[in-house]
């Protein structure tokens, strides 16, 4: 059983596809997995790093939670969006954005940044999608930063009430 299992790729005999989230199987003795829609994804097994073929979008994992790795803002800050709105469909909002240190000359263009007087007040450098932003420590001894992009500070919303006030009006 043992020798079946280290036939497998490092990442085991199935993974999720990131883009369908089908459940996708590894081709017995290589490294690759191929999604029936959107191809096939290789694994690295010198880098652990997980690459569509396709598009050469990159993965890595870090708490058995895989980070899309970046190479332009745009997707870093999709990414982010989105994980805003799952955030306050939950019940919660992020009070502050920390976002990788690598990801800093990346997203510098793009980010909202405050004059001098308004930093002596709010202490806010950089906002995004008018949330306070920070990056965060230039440590290379921190493995995680060097694979996840970006976490929320966050604090309990105010419950959602999904019905819009003028349609309740109308029932």
């Amino acid at each position: 059983m043992a020798q079946i299992l280290g036939d497998y790729s490092i990442f085991g005999s199935e993974i999720h596809c990131f883009q369908c989230h089908r459940t996708i199987p590894a081709l017995f003795l290589t490294d690759t997995y191929i999604c029936p829609q959107h191809g096939a994804f290789e694994a690295n097994p010198h880098t652990h790093e997980l690459i569509h073929i396709q598009s050469g979008r990159s993965w890595l994992q870090w708490e058995n939670q895989w980070h899309r790795q970046h190479l332009h803002p745009d997707g870093l800050q999709f990414e982010i969006a989105e994980a805003l709105d799952r955030l306050y469909r939950k019940g919660y909002r992020a009070t502050q954005i920390i976002i990788a240190h690598r990801h800093q000359e990346l997203l510098a263009p793009s980010l909202t940044k405050h004059s001098d007087w308004f930093q002596l007040f709010y202490f806010v450098k950089y906002q995004l999608y008018g949330v306070p932003l920070a990056f965060s420590p230039d440590s290379l001894a921190e493995t995680r930063w060097q694979i996840i992009n970006f976490e929320f500070e966050t604090e309990p919303g105010e419950p959602k009430n999904y019905t819009y006030p003028f349609l309740r009006a109308w029932r």
